[in-house]
C-alpha cells in the first residue's frame, strides 16, 4: 500500500495530476475538501488502517508539514512517495487567476506558501521522490535525482535563488 504526498505553490498543477494519475486508484485528502485538519487526520488514518491507497493533495510546502504524512504511513506499513511540483512562482500565480472565482487563492496566500517552501528529501522518509512539471498542458514525470539538480531546476521559485535550508 502507498501514501502519495503532493508539494507545491498552489496553481502548480497538483490538483490536475491528481485527477489524471491517481483518481482511479487513490482516495484523495484535501484540506480544501475536509477543511479541517481533525478531520484530515481522522480521513487518513481510518484509510490506512484499512489499506486504502491515498494521496495528500495540499500544499505540504515544509518538512514538518510533511512530517505527520509520512509518520502516520510509516506506523501503518505503507509506502510513502513524495511529487513535488516545479514552483516557479509567476506561472503559478498566472494558473491561479484561471481557476473558477471561488477556488483562487488570494495572492497574499500563495506568497506565503512560496516563502516556506522547501524542497522534500528522502531523508524525511520518503520511498521515492519524483520532480514535476508541465510542458503543452501535460505532466512531465522525472525520477529525484539529487537536491542539488533541483535546486537548479526550482531556483526561479525562490526570490533570492536560493531553496530555503531545510531544519
Amino acid at each position: 500500500m502507498e501514501l502519495v504526498i503532493l508539494v507545491g505553490l498552489q496553481g502548480s498543477g497538483k490538483s490536475t495530476f491528481y485527477a489524471r494519475r491517481f483518481q482511479e486508484s487513490h482516495l484523495c485528502v484535501s484540506l480544501d475538501v475536509v477543511r479541517t485538519r481533525r478531520r484530515e487526520q481522522a480521513i487518513v488514518k481510518a484509510a490506512l488502517e484499512v489499506g486504502q491507497r491515498l494521496v495528500i493533495d495540499n500544499t505540504n510546502p515544509a518538512c514538518e508539514d510533511r512530517a505527520r504524512y509520512i509518520s502516520w504511513a510509516k506506523e501503518a506499513r505503507f509506502r510513502v512517495l513524495g511529487y513535488y511540483f516545479n514552483s516557479q512562482l509567476e506561472p503559478c500565480l498566472a494558473r491561479n487567476k484561471l481557476r473558477a472565482a471561488r477556488k483562487v487563492v488570494p495572492e497574499k496566500g500563495v506568497l506565503a506558501t512560496y516563502k516556506r517552501l522547501e524542497l522534500p528529501a528522502l531523508d524525511e522518509g520518503f520511498d521515492q521522490l519524483y520532480y514535476v512539471s508541465q510542458a503543452n498542458n501535460d505532466f512531465i514525470v522525472e525520477d529525484w535525482s539529487t537536491e542539488e539538480e533541483h535546486r537548479y531546476h526550482s531556483s526561479m521559485c525562490r526570490i533570492d535563488d536560493r531553496m530555503r535550508p531545510r531544519r
